[in-house]
């Protein structure tokens, strides 16, 4: 591979980032409905909901340069990640000098605030947000990005259009994956390049910017060019191939001393991406079929454990020790 031809200095996610909405790929509903607001120059607030990775803060993006355009959008457009920076100092201070500003200039051009991550914001500065959206209606419009609009209080809701982003398919996200690695010239292997692209695609859980940032990655680290792919699991946090084989053989075998073993054995333990891998291998165990929904249940109830600060190891081992307990040698 030649690194010559290979521009790793710039990040490839805004490096690729769609710049207008026909780039934005498999979000069709919100995007057609988004083109007739910016056509007839008619922005309300709104809110983007959906998964990580789905084009939310692209479309923001397009939507404010295009409203605004490229020579004035660093005056007339703010743009912060509400789980960082969004409290209440902030609210009052930087969120509002922005408003004020707009409201006394000569030049009454649109303003936008760029809220991402606004599921972060806590209750008390949302309202506190709420009443400044509530005085800003003509002249600054707000776009509040989040994956849980749950988390958004209803009186920011009621007064925001609503676009939902959908999950990105498995063929959207490779494909994207093979246009930026084909402008990269990237030299991958024929025979692995089905595989990697998969892996990739596993590693992002559907998160398109994760599985670019994952491919920039791999390149940076010099696995491209004999694509280890056990060294691309482990560098992202998740088991090896080869463990994951031994694991499911252990658990058929129903070997709960082994299963300790071999978790003592792991490094970089990341539990939530482990119980992503022990989904995946569900198929390859001797389970009954009527024993799935507990199993599944269970899972969920792990996960919740971890959430709540239970130790991952122990929590992994409960995991394991209840899949032997539903083996069956039949």
């Amino acid at each position: 591979m030649s690194a010559l031809l290979i521009d790793l200095e710039t990040p490839w996610v805004e490096k690729y980032r769609p710049k207008s909405f026909s780039e934005i790929v498999s979000q069709n509903i919100a995007i057609n409905n988004l083109t007739e607001f910016v056509l007839k120059q008619d922005i309300p607030h709104m809110i983007f909901t959906g998964p990580a990775g789905t084009g939310k803060t692209s479309t923001a993006l397009i939507i404010a340069k295009t409203m605004v355009g490229e020579n004035n959008y660093h005056r007339n457009v703010l743009e912060l990640n509400a789980s960082d920076t969004v409290r209440m100092d902030y609210v009052r201070t930087v969120i509002k000098n922005f408003i004020d500003h707009s409201m006394i200039i000569k030049n009454k051009s649109l303003k936008f605030v760029i809220l991402d991550e606004a599921d972060n914001i806590p209750g008390q500065v949302q309202q506190a947000l709420r009443r400044i959206i509530e005085k800003t209606s003509t002249s600054v419009k707000f776009i509040l990005l989040c994956n849980y609009i749950n988390k958004i209080i209803d009186p920011i809701i009621s007064r925001c259009a609503v676009f939902r982003f959908a999950n990105l398919s498995k063929e959207i996200v490779i494909e994207r994956l093979k246009f930026i690695s084909e402008q990269e010239n990237l030299k991958i292997p024929k025979e692995k390049s089905e595989e990697f692209f998969t892996t990739l695609y596993f590693i992002s859980g559907g998160d398109l910017r994760k599985a670019i940032n994952t491919l920039q990655m791999s390149v940076a680290l010099e696995l491209v060019d004999n694509l280890d792919l056990d060294e691309l699991f482990k560098i992202s946090g998740y088991i090896d191939n080869n463990t994951m084989k031994k694991l499911v053989e252990i658990l058929n075998d129903c070997q709960v001393g082994k299963v300790k073993d071999l978790l003592s054995s792991v490094e970089n333990f990341d539990s939530r991406n482990f119980i992503r891998q022990i989904v995946e291998i569900l198929p390859e165990l001797t389970i009954k079929q009527d024993k799935y929904p507990l199993i599944n249940a269970f899972i969920g109830e792990i996960d919740f454990r971890i959430s709540q600060g239970a130790d991952e190891r122990i929590q992994m081992t409960a995991l394991l020790s209840e899949l032997i307990a539903n083996i069956t040698n039949e």
